[in-house]
């Protein structure tokens, strides 16, 4: 048999999925002796039944409300209903994780015209008693029947100034009466039926509109952020209600057992006398601090302070408490896990450990990776308003104010007078580096996470937003529009990286920390992994960082990054446009001694860690201007100048442009194509990665080069470009009189490379797998389109169930790294295997890593943090597997 209703101490703990949390700690509490006003849970089981119903309480699980009423009915000593001695309860949601946007705790549920009489006889109080009865129909009302809480509070109001009161304790039983009369004409008037007098209907209604809330819009959008199921439904939970507002000898709280804020181990909340719960989070009335109600109520606040380390002693963990006290005595309303910061997170994982309460391993499973950004980039302080203009991909993380600009030269202009500014562009290219680089931020209305803006601002550590297509910007006019809103050159905007949002004006930020405690929980961290954790990182700078952060080498060096500074570029485009073999040496024989330059700065950096290099990998079209705008120009000083030097230069210009232009770049002349057709470039590359080996050297510094070909796809590219750096080597070698020692390898980023693993595996020495483009080419997704056009719509409309450039697909994508590393394992089982796109900083992602069997991730400098935490989790995690399934094997 079937049931759907349990009694609080029928249950436990251990049935959070079946009561909620809710009711499961209620439950809990009950069972160890707390004293915690009776009721009663209304299962999980029974929402799920009422939706398969129709949206109807069947009969069956309203037999069982009836009969749990009884019983709660026989436990108190009162009934439902009854004017003489009236049960009064209140209706909470409860589902299984803490869900804001639920529906709001409805309370005193049983009050009508003759059971507040009742409480007016029984207290003696009837100034309470109608109180309580006009808070009842607001509260129900608003949270039931969806008659807006705004025409009961503007009532309310005028009647106190009709009244000449300041504040609702002047208002006498009276005045009450005359309100509760107008509060039921409002709800005659909107919700068009009279406020519902019989206590059975009201609770009935209540439960039906606790069930509804499962699947409001608010309860779905938050399901989907915290990736919690629908399938889960909410409980309900039925509890007989004790009064805070019973006068000076009465009260109601909520308190944390430590900082939330801070994680400090001491009681942190606030409480009001004579009020009920809402009071506190209404905002009506000043809470007090928690330490006060010692003063207040001595008694009572020593009992609070035991059963506060009563419950985190049980739970172990930080708890968050909901108490009221009526007339002296203490009820513990609700206990849950609390919600906290990551300082907060961090500091009570490891003061718990420090106490004995919870292990190391306990301690690194509470913590969420992606909590961890929070303290890495600065961030948006919480207690200021946001009011949000815009929204768009949060492309790299962290929080930025300035003032807008609309040219990379205005940005670096403004940044060298000390200003600090915000570049807003449609899209950037490598000729807007210096105003990336000069820009607290880079805010962009096209292109997705990869894009040109993305991928540079990541790199750097610097805070970025793109494809905020919101923003209609006009450059030629410096300014940009959203609706009505216009923002002009010099407009002071802030912005949020982690979560996409563009805000007007000034907030203050919080600058990034990183404590003793979070030092010694990475290195528990380390101890646990099996996953060595690498960084993506293109310059000295962001190679010390990421050495700052406790990365073990660097799993990709991007080349290209390198030619995009705007010194450079010039010299790039020379190369590009050489229409002799002498001219275009001439152009790479310069950029050699810069890539070297580059390459010593970063060996320097690394003292002797990997670093795997992978030579140049875009097509060479990105380096030239864009071909619109060139366009426009030409056409400018054909009207203006006629035949001029500079528009035979610019008609050139534009001639190599066509040339060289794509239908679809992604798929064509780039990574391991362009050596191949152009392999000066490559050998280029190769003889400045080993003289800049010999210089370090010669500092007494130890070099461990990797160096990597891009965008193989078939077994005898990597041959050719193997066999093309390794003469370079030779030739260097020759020259210097030194040997090099270094592993040639590549990366695996088009499904055909993980297809022919084995063969690959041949002249490979190390796989590192690019999942990015792994996943563009698998999918046959752009990025920058999927993420602008369509991709949004696929993950709300459940397409996708996340996406998967943000964490890895492993159902198709993944199994493609899975076979790659089986393949290249069979042919090579020494083979050592990474991965370097963005995955490699995804928590759900490093675990499949970890579960595959490779031996590092790379990710972003600023997230190598996350990485080595979550690598700890995976190996945890993995290894209590491994126990439970050797227990089963055993029984």
């Amino acid at each position: 048999m079937n049931k759907f209703v349990y009694m609080f101490s029928e249950g436990n703990s251990e049935k959070k999925e079946l009561l909620g949390g809710k009711g499961a700690n209620l439950a809990e509490m009950t069972r160890i002796g707390l004293s915690v006003p009776d009721g009663f849970t209304i299962s999980t089981k029974a929402c799920n039944a009422y939706y398969n119903d129709g949206k109807t309480i069947s009969s069956e699980v309203k037999f069982e409300i009836v009969e749990s009423l009884k019983k709660l009915e026989e436990k108190t000593n009162k009934k439902l209903g009854d004017p003489a001695n009236p049960l009064l309860v209140s209706v909470r949601s409860g589902a299984v994780h803490s869900m804001p946007g639920m529906m709001d705790t409805v309370l005193n549920l049983g009050m009508n015209d003759e059971t507040v009489k009742g409480m007016a006889e029984l207290t003696g109080n009837p100034r309470f008693a109608y109180d309580s009865y006009r808070r009842f129909i607001q509260m129900f009302s608003d949270v039931v029947l969806h008659v807006d809480s705004f025409y009961f509070e503007q009532l309310l109001e005028e009647t106190r100034e009709e009244k000449g009161y300041d504040s609702d304790p002047e208002m006498s039983a009276e005045d009450w009466q005359e309100v509760i009369k107008g509060y039921k004409n409002i709800v005659k008037k909107h919700a068009k039926r009279t406020f519902p007098e019989d206590p059975k209907e009201q609770l009935f209604l209540s439960i039906s509109a606790v069930f509804d809330s499962w699947n409001n819009q608010r309860a779905i959008v938050y399901r989907r952020l915290q990736k919690i199921p629908g399938h889960l439904g909410t409980a309900v939970n039925i509890q007989s209600m004790v009064f805070g507002n019973m006068g000076n000898d009465s009260g109601t709280g909520v308190a944390f057992t430590r900082n939330p804020s801070t994680g400090e181990a001491k009681l942190y909340g606030e409480y009001l006398i004579n009020a009920q719960g809402e009071d506190v989070v209404a905002g009506i009335r000043t809470p007090r601090p928690i330490a006060t109600l010692e003063n207040e109520m001595p008694a009572v606040y020593q009992q609070f302070v035991d059963t506060c380390n009563l419950l985190e002693k049980h739970y172990q963990d930080m708890q968050d408490i909901e108490f009221t006290v009526e007339r002296g005595q203490l009820f513990i309303l609700q206990t849950r896990t609390g919600k906290r910061t990551a300082e907060a997170a961090i500091r009570i994982a490891v003061e718990l450990v420090q106490e004995g309460v919870i292990n190391k391993n306990e301690a690194l499973l509470r913590i969420d990776p992606d909590q961890l950004n929070q303290l890495l980039h600065r961030r948006i302080d919480d207690s200021y308003e946001r009011k949000q203009l815009a929204k768009g991909l949060p492309a790299s993380p962290g929080a930025a104010t300035g003032q807008v600009v609309f040219n990379a030269d205005e940005a670096e202009r403004l940044a060298k007078d000390g200003k600090k500014v915000i570049l807003v562009r449609p899209e950037t290219t490598p000729d807007d580096i210096h105003g990336i680089v000069a820009a607290q931020a880079t805010v962009t209305s096209r292109g997705g996470m990869t894009s040109h803006a993305a991928v540079v601002a990541r790199g750097m550590g610097k805070t970025c937003i793109c494809g905020c297509e919101a923003l209609k910007i006009d450059l030629k006019s410096q300014h940009f529009k959203v609706g009505n809103t216009t923002i002009n050159q010099g407009d002071v905007i802030t912005v949020d990286g982690s979560t996409g949002e563009i805000m007007v004006g000034e907030i203050p930020m919080i600058e990034p920390q990183l404590s003793d405690e979070f030092q010694l929980l990475l290195a528990w961290a380390d101890e646990e992994r099996k996953l060595d954790v690498r960084a993506n990182a293109d310059n000295p700078e962001d190679a010390k960082k990421a050495l700052e952060f406790g990365a073990q080498g660097i799993g990709l060096c991007r080349t290209e990054h390198m030619f995009m500074d705007t010194n450079r570029i010039p010299i790039v485009q020379d190369m590009i446009l050489a229409e002799t073999y002498e001219e275009r040496e001439k152009a790479l024989s310069k950029l050699l001694i810069m890539q070297q330059e580059d390459f010593e700065g970063i060996f320097e950096a690394m003292q002797g860690s990997p670093v795997t290099i992978r030579l140049l990998d875009p097509p060479l079209h990105e380096f030239l201007p864009d071909k619109e705008e060139l366009l426009v120009e030409v056409t400018k000083l054909q009207l203006t100048y006629g035949n001029s030097k500079e528009l035979i230069d610019k008609e050139h210009l534009l001639r190599k442009v066509h040339q060289l232009h794509e239908f679809n770049p992604m798929l064509g002349h780039r990574g391991c194509r362009l050596g191949m057709i152009h392999p000066e470039i490559y050998i280029m590359q190769a003889k400045a990665i080993f003289y800049a080996i010999t210089r370090v050297r010669q500092k007494g510094i130890d070099v461990k080069p990797e160096i990597m070909i891009p965008l193989v796809g078939h077994v005898n590219e990597l041959k050719e470009m193997r066999q093309l750096v390794m003469n370079a080597g030779l030739q260097v070698q020759e020259e210097t009189g030194q040997n090099y020692d270094y592993p040639i390898g590549t990366m695996i980023e088009v499904p055909r490379a993980a297809l022919t693993a084995d063969q690959i595996a041949e002249e490979a020495d190390f796989f590192s797998f690019g999942t990015n483009d792994l996943t563009q080419t698998t999918f046959g997704y752009s990025r920058d389109d999927a993420e602008g056009k369509f991709l949004q719509a696929y993950i709300e409309n459940k397409v996708l169930p996340e996406n998967p450039f943000a964490s890895l697909d492993q159902e198709g994508v993944g199994k493609l790294v899975e076979m790659g590393v089986k393949l290249g394992r069979e042919t090579n089982p020494e083979l050592k295997m990474g991965i370097c796109g963005e995955h490699g900083g995804e928590k759900s992602s490093i675990q499949f890593c970890h579960d595959v069997g490779l031996d590092y991730v790379s990710c972003s400098p600023y997230r190598v943090p996350l990485a080595r935490l979550a690598a700890a989790q995976a190996n945890i995690k993995n290894e209590h597997k491994q126990f439970i399934n050797k227990l089963q094997v055993q029984v």
